[in-house]
């Protein structure tokens, strides 16, 4: 599965030049500037960003700002994935800062090294302490830069036994590992130890996306359904079951046309419902709705709790 995620788990957000980043999108879908945020502030949509992280440096300056844009545009809910033990801290205390944010607790495919002898301990631990983490991940597997599949592996598998244990969902990254990655929840499934979860940044087949959706998970969208070039991602938020997805930002990364190649944040998921509504052919109140709902649905009255 190709799948364009820009993704930087160090601090200093020195991402990888991505070629696919740099191509121009087509004027077809150029979304007027702000227009989703003024539809969603207008129309008093709520809003779900089911997936972002605020908490790297790039947001430090201005946060507040942040804050209240993503607010301006109905984003009632925020969670904040974790990709590595040492964010927890930090997480938790935005959770504190901003109370419509929840997060989850794990280690990114691409941050293997982060494992140790007691780090599942640590996350069971940092999960059971707060009500607020709804969720273990960001885990999952990628082999679009490297090839360890084995120790990649070695650490999705004590998350995903973690997850089951605690009854929480999973949100799992899969970039050009879907055949590796529904092969092992395949095999869960058969032994009926599979998490509920949610495949995040979608940007695979359809055929793949009816793969996961067969084993439980949800879909989400993230701003690379704006891209003209992303045809799968297309057909995928056109056929998906209204049951079954969710939109996110994935910030600071990948934000959506006409931003893109710009510092993302949580208010733009307005931008990526707008266009899921788009290719649905429904309107933006129906896809705001919905995939509020299924984001309840998801994570579970802990999400939804004051």
């Amino acid at each position: 599965m190709a799948q364009p995620t820009e993704l930087a788990t160090d601090p200093s957000l020195k991402l990888a030049a991505d070629s696919s980043l740099k191509l121009a999108a087509d004027s077809s879908l150029k979304l007027a500037a702000d227009s989703s945020l003024k539809l969603a502030a207008d129309s008093s949509l709520k809003l779900v960003d089911s997936h972002c992280h605020i908490v790297f440096r790039n947001f430090e300056a201005d946060l507040d700002a942040v804050a209240q844009r993503w607010r301006d545009a109905g984003v009632v809910r925020l969670l904040h994935a974790c990709v590595e033990p040492s964010e927890i801290a930090a997480i938790r205390a935005l959770a504190d800062r901003f109370p419509e944010l929840r997060y989850s607790v794990g280690v990114h495919p691409l941050d293997t090294q982060h494992w140790h002898d007691q780090t599942a301990q640590q996350l069971r631990q940092a999960a059971l302490d707060d009500p607020r983490v709804v969720a273990i991940g960001e885990l999952g597997l990628d082999l679009f830069r490297e090839q360890n599949l084995e120790s990649q592996l070695a650490v999705l598998r004590p998350q995903l036994d973690l997850a089951w244990e605690l009854n929480l969902p999973v949100i799992i990254h899969c970039r050009d590992a879907a055949e590796a990655m529904l092969q092992e929840l395949g095999h869960r499934q058969s032994q009926d130890r599979c998490p509920r979860g949610v495949m995040h940044c979608w940007g695979g087949t359809p055929a793949e996306m009816e793969g996961f959706l067969a084993l439980g998970l949800y879909i989400s969208f993230s701003g690379t359904v704006t891209f003209a070039k992303a045809e799968d991602t297309h057909d995928c938020a056109r056929q998906v079951p209204s049951d079954r997805y969710l939109v996110e930002t994935d910030c600071p990364f990948l934000a959506p046309v006409p931003r893109r190649g710009k510092r993302n944040e949580p208010a733009y998921v307005a931008a990526v419902a707008e266009r899921v509504a788009v290719l649905r052919g429904e309107s933006l109140a129906v896809v705001a709705a919905q995939s509020t709902l299924n984001a309840s649905t998801l994570f579970g009255p802990a999400f939804d709790s004051v």
